[in-house]
């Protein structure tokens, strides 16, 4: 008996449809312990990338803020009694201050628009650079208030300087811009600074040029002028700070051509002891207008000239204080703003329409 073979079709793909490769491997399977342990090791990964981008952006900003101590960027509001005046000489005359009730006044409604300066010393203390004006104002607020906003003031802190030249520099620049600054002031911190050892600068005219480097040739020499004329009268002066720019530069020039002028003038002050600052500046007018003929320096009632009255005071506006100063026949207006970039047909609409407010 034969046995019957069974037939039955086999489809075979082509050889095109067929996926040719590796065959994948198994996949392992891993336990608890095992996904622990790569959790673990992805966190401290991320935790590593974390800390690097921390600790980069840490060395930026502490870069950034070396540099911007350097440069005096930094500000803080520093306690009062931390701020001493001890190295370097100021160029101020003690006295009262008629304007330092208008600069409070300022302080108290709108606040310190501009910080003090300081270097920051070792003990803890700052000495104070630019600004005596605010730092007295400041002090005066909180004796009169007790208010602990006055308490500390704004101040811009920098290094102590090695050298007392940089620091007496960065005083006089912001000196020369006030108009309110005497010749006699800036003469007296020149011969302090001349006689101090420290400065190695023995000659007041070195002094000067030292001190008051951004100031023209010509301010420099009427700066001059005044240092001589005060050694040759400072001990019978009693309101140098008032003497006109012009009255002691030819006053000087005099006393050059006259060896004993300086004695007439001498002789014609102490005749006046407790005299006011109006008249001292016509003693030393007549002098200059007369000749220097009288023996007692005093004028007659045509040569003697008046003084000028003055009037300061500042205007608050938007964005800062405009400073303004009234005399006979002037009228003198600062800000910090650059009034040649505004048309001209506008300024002369406000100058027009400044007239008629006064005329009204």
């Amino acid at each position: 008996m034969s046995k019957k073979r069974r037939m039955f079709d086999i489809d075979i793909p082509e050889m095109g449809e067929m996926e040719v490769g590796k065959v994948p491997d198994r996949a392992l399977r891993r336990g608890p312990m095992a996904s622990a342990i790569n959790e673990n090791a992805s966190s401290l990964r991320d935790r590593k990338v974390a800390e690097d981008t921390i600790r980069q952006e840490n060395d930026r900003l502490a870069s950034e803020f070396v540099r911007l101590k350097r440069d005096g960027l930094i500000t803080d509001r520093i306690p009062l009694d931390s701020v001493v005046t001890e190295r370097l000489l100021r160029d101020r005359k003690p006295g009262a201050d008629d304007a330092l009730d208008e600069l409070k006044t300022s302080i108290r409604e709108i606040g310190l628009s501009n910080p003090i300066r300081v270097e920051a010393r070792d003990d803890g203390k700052y000495e104070l650079i630019q600004g005596m004006r605010r730092l007295l104002a400041f002090r005066a607020l909180f004796a009169d208030t007790s208010d602990a906003a006055f308490a500390t003031i704004p101040a811009g802190i920098v290094p102590i300087e090695a050298q007392t030249e940089t620091s007496y520099r960065r005083m006089v620049d912001e000196n020369l811009i006030r108009k309110d600054i005497s010749f006699a002031e800036m003469a007296t911190l020149a011969r302090r600074y001349a006689d101090d050892p420290a400065n190695n600068c023995p000659e007041v005219a070195d002094a000067v040029s030292t001190l008051f480097k951004s100031a023209t040739y010509t301010k420099r020499s009427y700066i001059r002028a005044f240092a001589e004329l005060l050694m040759r009268l400072d001990k019978v002066l009693e309101h140098p700070q008032d003497i006109p720019r012009n009255v002691g530069v030819e006053l000087k020039r005099r006393m050059d051509r006259d060896d004993g002028l300086a004695a007439r003038v001498s002789l014609a002050l102490q005749q006046e002891p407790g005299r006011d600052a109006q008249r001292e500046v016509e003693i030393l007018r007549g002098f200059v207008d007369a000749g220097a003929t009288l023996p007692t320096g005093k004028t007659t009632a045509k040569s003697a000239r008046p003084r000028q009255a003055k009037t300061t005071f500042q205007v608050p506006r938007a964005g800062g204080m405009a400073k303004c100063s009234a005399s006979q026949g002037r009228l003198e207006l600062r800000d910090d703003r650059d009034f040649s970039s505004i048309e001209r047909r506008k300024l002369e609409q406000a100058i027009a329409a400044f007239y008629a407010a006064l005329d009204d």
